[in-house]
């Protein structure tokens, strides 16, 4: 009988044996809290702060540069995830901005990292306390370390005045009172300011010199087109200014001299295959270290021999990884450097830059490095659309795949009109790769980073030849043998969870069922209820989906509308969303949710009362994958973990929504008529 068993095994094949050799990784691992993860070194490389769990929440700590991470301190006792912080020049503060519950209206705090307490954390100071205020930082001092700039609308939602901050007392000084729809204002290295930016409402965005009071225009582009300052150089008398105007498709770096308007041609991509990436100064010497580009993955272009000696070193020393520098002290002697790949879970590592000598740190997750050989690699690919057009897009196979007629997620990103996937760790695609599913990730025109046509080639194109961009990502994969066509789900969020709600209305016949994470239904309610601080961005926002106030705008919003096609949905859906959006509204999912149960289809609804635009508590991310595999699992017949923490199961439960029990009223007379 013994026998018999081990030929049958024989004959399962390698695809079988290799899948079960490959174990159901703890979605913990993928979700759950970091150990230690976003460390910076003081300015004076003396000390080192990252972010640790406290309280359940990802919290400042700090410590000696040579002391055990067991002598930390922690510095925050906050309840809610932090949107990153930083040191103040002179390391007597640690600053950091923080929202209510994803609600997005961000104040920004201080502590002071030497504080000393007997017990918990120092007290932080909220140097903004305004309600329903989202403060944005413009400035850093180094000549006065105890100065920001910053940008306030408390006078007028719509817009951001410019303030002075003095961190020690939190003293505000109005510096500029923007009655005039202002969206930048632009520092030199002295610290003065130089260029304002105007847009007005038709998205048409100048420049203007500033000298005294008299405000000069110098520069102009079209709500098509984008150029942002990315520097001054060594003598303040230039600009380095970034732009795709006119003629140009890829972004192009530039210097221009504000007096004379003159600009001379820099650098692009020697490769002409994607836009300009990034400008590294030398914050001392204010020379160029290097540039970058990301195509499928970032190429860097360097400037400087000792730099790019000392990145080589570092490459040597981790091949097949990427190398970064994420902190370093103010006279570049001392770096943290994030180590990381597709397929590896990342380290940190002290350099000394003068020894060349290399110290580990910390890995964020301990647990997922000892089983990173169950990591999957992500490939670079890329198919035709319907109308030809080539579409950049990344293929993540399950490890011990044969990779022929596999279960698919197709996974959309955010945006649209700018944002993108990239090579690297995904925690959500090695999640579902390790479930067993292929995951593709569609770079669909209106991603940034390939030309100003191909991200603008998405206007108007919302349920359109942007979803066939997603579309024809299904039928290569089918083509190519990968996908079982019967096993396809599409899953995103913000605009990937439009696209899902699109996939199932639009092509009901491609998707098994869909995952849509905070993403709109009716395109009418979207634009209707955008936070007031976006009002320079509302010619920009009907460009991609129409304008509500002509009749073909309205039109093509009600046919790109998910909502308004419900009757086509006719696979299983589940929704989630945070109940505190300011961007994409419970109305959204509260609208289709309703739609769906009158019409009696399948549709499950999760709902999180403390989050907005996506989830950032760990067990609220946990409760929603528990939620999302199993989902999956039914549909599609991959693995999944049944076993949860009670703390998860618990919230799991909280968050999940009653779908007879939802109601929507309209904002107004208008908005529901318009939703007819």
């Amino acid at each position: 009988m013994k026998k018999i068993f081990y030929v049958l095994l024989l004959f399962m094949g390698v695809h079988t044996a290799r899948a079960q050799e490959v174990p159901v990784l703890d979605r913990g691992l993928f979700f759950g809290n970091p150990e230690i993860s976003g460390g910076q070194l003081s300015p004076d490389g003396k000390w080192i702060s990252f972010t640790k769990e406290y309280g359940g929440i990802m919290n400042i700590w700090v410590k000696k540069i040579d002391e055990p991470f067991e002598k930390a301190r922690p510095l925050t006792d906050s309840k809610r995830p932090m949107n990153g912080y930083f040191w103040s020049e002179d390391g007597k503060y640690i600053l950091y901005v923080k929202d209510g519950n994803g609600d997005e209206n961000m104040n920004i705090f201080a502590v002071d990292p030497m504080a000393k307490v007997t017990t918990g954390a120092p007290e932080s100071r909220n140097l903004t306390p305004l309600k329903e205020v989202t403060a944005q930082i413009y400035m850093v001092s180094r000549k006065d370390p105890d100065l920001l700039m910053v940008g306030l609308n408390n006078r007028d939602k719509a817009w951001h005045d410019l303030y002075s901050l003095k961190i020690s007392t939190g003293e505000l000084k109005k510096i500029y009172e923007n009655t005039d729809r202002i969206t930048s204002y632009e520092f030199d290295w002295d610290e003065k300011l130089r260029v304002l930016s105007k847009t007005d409402d038709k998205g048409t965005t100048q420049f203007f010199y500033k000298e005294g009071d008299k405000l000069t225009p110098i520069y102009e582009t079209l709500v098509t087109e984008s150029a942002y300052i990315s520097n001054w150089n060594e003598d303040n008398s230039k600009f380095y200014l970034v732009t795709n105007k006119g003629n140009l498709d890829k972004s192009t770096l530039f210097l221009m001299d504000p007096k004379t308007k003159q600009i001379t041609k820099i650098e692009s991509d020697p490769k002409d295959k994607v836009d300009f990436g990034g400008l590294f100064l030398d914050r001392n010497t204010r020379k160029m270290i290097y540039t970058s580009y990301t195509g499928d993955k970032t190429e860097y272009y360097w400037k400087d021999k000792t730099w790019e000696e000392n990145y080589k070193f570092l490459q040597s020393k981790f091949p097949g990884r990427e190398v970064n520098f994420s902190s370093s002290t103010n006279d570049y002697s001392k770096f943290l450097v994030a180590v990381g790949g597709d397929k590896y879970a990342s380290e940190a590592y002290f350099f000394d830059a003068k020894t060349k000598q290399l110290i580990f740190q910390y890995t964020p997750r301990t647990e997922l490095k000892k089983v990173e050989k169950y990591l999957a690699a992500m490939t670079p690919v890329s198919y035709k659309s319907s109308d030809g057009l080539e579409i950049p897009a990344y293929l993540t196979l399950p490890v011990g795949s044969s990779g022929k007629n596999v279960p698919v997620v197709v996974l959309v990103h955010g945006g649209p009109k700018g944002p993108r996937d990239y090579w690297g760790y995904n925690s959500t695609v090695q999640f579902l790769a390790n479930r067993g599913y292929a995951v593709l990730q569609p770079n669909f025109r209106a991603s940034g980073g390939y030309g100003k046509k191909f991200q603008n080639g998405g206007d108007l194109q919302w349920g359109k030849l942007m979803q066939d961009d997603i579309t024809w990502g299904v039928k290569y994969l089918i083509d190519q043998g990968i996908a079982d066509k019967n096993k396809v789900v599409i899953m995103g969020g913000s605009y990937g969870g439009y696209a899902t709600l699109a996939g199932l209305a639009f092509t009901p016949d491609v998707y098994a069922a869909g995952v849509d994470i905070v993403g709109p239904s009716n395109l009418f309610t979207l634009l209707d209820s955008v936070p007031a601080y976006w009002e320079a961005a509302r010619a920009f926002l009907y460009g991609m989906v129409g304008d509500p106030k002509t009749e073909e705008g309205k039109k093509r919003m009600h046919d790109a509308s998910p909502l308004f096609s419900v009757d086509k949905i006719n696979k299983p859906l589940l929704i989630v969303q945070g109940a505190n959006d300011p961007r994409v509204k419970q109305a959204e999912a509260d609208q289709i949710v309703i739609a769906l149960r009158d019409k009696g289809k399948k549709v499950n609804y999760i709902l999180a009362d403390d989050e907005g635009h996506g989830f950032r508590k760990p067990v609220n991310s946990m409760a929603m994958y528990a939620e999302t595999e199993k989902f999956l699992a039914e549909v599609i017949g991959g693995r999944y973990q049944k076993e949860m923490p009670d703390n998860v199961a618990k919230r799991l439960k909280e968050m999940t929504v009653d779908i007879s029990k939802v109601t929507y009223t309209p904002k107004s007379e208008k908005t529901a008529g318009a939703s007819k």
